[in-house]
């Protein structure tokens, strides 16, 4: 089976009420257009998770960010190709986070991560963030 390494950034900030929150994106292409993700994407061959992390925000979404600690590697069998997802949390540097791939975003606090409907990789994660917020 073919094997996908890609890196996702867990992009936190604090609404205006103190409380932490993610970003979430929902793809706006593909066979899993209409699902939520976290934003990231593929590691080009010769790049680290954290500089393919770096390069995919700020081609996706026109923001600079630091990348922090790995909170984990997600290992997920899609039906045609195994998913190997390094999920990174994440901080916006520079930037307004400007959609250019997907077709909505939304930034969700711990309460409402269960309000999207996340694509199968990434719901694996929801528990570990939602401990982490």
């Amino acid at each position: 089976m073919k094997i996908v390494r890609v890196v996702g950034a867990v992009i936190k900030a604090v609404n205006e009420d103190g409380k932490p929150m993610i970003f979430a994106t929902q793809r706006g292409y593909g066979e899993f257009k209409d699902g939520w993700e976290f934003p990231g994407g593929k590691i080009e061959e010769g790049e680290t998770p954290e500089a393919a992390l770096k390069r995919e925000i700020s081609e996706e979404l026109k923001t600079e960010i630091e990348v922090g600690e790995l909170i984990d590697t997600i290992e997920y069998d899609y039906p045609t190709f195994h998913l190997s997802m390094d999920c990174f949390w994440c901080e916006i540097v520079k930037g307004d986070l400007v959609l250019t791939e997907h077709e909505a975003a939304r930034w969700l606090t711990k309460d409402e991560l269960s309000d999207v409907d996340w694509l199968p990789a990434d719901i694996t994660l929801i528990d570990k963030v939602r401990e982490g917020l």
